[in-house]
């Protein structure tokens, strides 16, 4: 079983951005300790702060992994491209947030992206990470 995680911008600042809201683990670091819980998946990571990239990244692993974590950061709330290339592939997707974005600024309250989504997990801090392969995995 193979899933990717796609993590959008900023993400790569985990650590050392607003760790009150984010905390102070890297994803890196996360990632070594989720991937050491499910050793019989192969979980891939890509992270890119251009919303293209992740378009293009969604497009590439669609269609073979069997299901894709993605933590689309800003673009969460404003991309009916995301959105777009959610719905044209075939791998279900997770949409996952670090914070609980409805406690948050009134902006982060919609989602662009959820109503494609297999579902949406968030406000579990990187657990929402682990909870998001649990729920694929559930699947099968």
């Amino acid at each position: 079983m193979r899933i990717q995680i796609i993590n959008g911008p900023n993400i790569n600042l985990l650590g050392k951005r607003e760790p009150s809201i984010y905390g102070s683990v890297t994803f890196e670091d996360y990632l070594v300790s989720l991937r050491s819980k499910y050793p019989d998946i192969e979980i891939d990571y890509y992270q890119s702060n251009i919303e293209g990239e992740l378009i293009n990244k969604i497009q590439e692993v669609g269609f073979d992994v069997e299901g894709i974590v993605l933590n689309a950061g800003a673009y969460t709330h404003t991309s009916i491209a995301l959105q777009d290339a959610i719905r044209s592939v075939s791998s279900p997707v997770i949409e996952v947030h670090i914070s609980n974005v409805h406690k948050r600024e009134e902006f982060r309250h919609t989602s662009m992206i959820a109503a494609v989504c297999k579902g949406v997990i968030c406000g579990f801090g990187l657990d929402s990470y682990r909870l998001a392969v649990e729920a694929l995995l559930n699947q099968f």
